[in-house]
């Protein structure tokens, strides 16, 4: 019988792309606080573990950079790209490219709007051969009702959904990773902001 193949995160061949989450959305999108805690504390992770990060702004000279509480959490060599394309997969090649140069296999995504640029970067990658983990509980949209339809058909198109905080533990996948202290610790720092980010998520379902 053959075995299933099941998608999972590896320190060693994921990335996180952190999609537009930019200064004019702050007052637009649905539970963007939320959202933006748990980005960070992703990024933060991502830090730790030495995962590489590809950022996108949309069209930055009219919708702002990315906001202050993430863009401190970027590592300085992270690759920051304006855009006016919907989906991060962007035309001249800059996407592939960086994938490639970073032997990326799989994609966690963080960011906004869910039901657009989130989608269509998944939609983009899943159809390039990667692995895409939507983490649910750092995505969202201007209007709360897209996010679960969004989630839906990006399910449905072979995307897994997941969390930051599961995202994190199977990163590490034994207690005995050497960061494992430093991310259990980012973890209980977050502990009330995750909280509420995924009561806000179990109310909107």
């Amino acid at each position: 019988m053959a075995t299933r193949s099941i998608p999972r995160l590896e320190q060693s061949s994921s990335a996180l792309f952190l999609c537009d989450i930019q200064e004019r959305f702050t007052k637009a999108i649905h539970e963007f606080d939320n959202m933006a805690k748990a980005s960070s504390k992703l990024l933060r992770g991502a830090q730790i573990l030495e995962i590489p990060v590809f950022t996108t702004e949309q069209n930055s000279k009219a919708l702002g950079s990315t906001v202050d509480v993430l863009k401190k959490d970027i590592p300085e060599n992270s690759t920051i790209v304006d855009k006016t394309r919907f989906s991060m997969v962007l035309d001249d090649g800059t996407t592939d490219k960086w994938l490639r140069d970073h032997k990326v296999q799989n994609v966690m995504i963080v960011g906004i709007e869910s039901h657009v640029c989130v989608l269509q970067t998944t939609l983009d990658l899943l159809k390039k051969g990667f692995n895409v983990f939507i983490i649910r509980d750092a995505i969202s949209s201007c209007n709360k009702q897209e996010v679960p339809l969004a989630i839906e058909r990006m399910r449905l198109a072979g995307a897994t959904i997941t969390t930051s905080e599961s995202a994190l533990f199977e990163l590490m996948l034994d207690s005995k990773h050497p960061h494992f202290k430093a991310i259990s610790g980012l973890i209980k720092t977050e502990k009330d902001s995750t909280k509420a980010a995924l009561e806000a998520l179990t109310s909107r379902i």
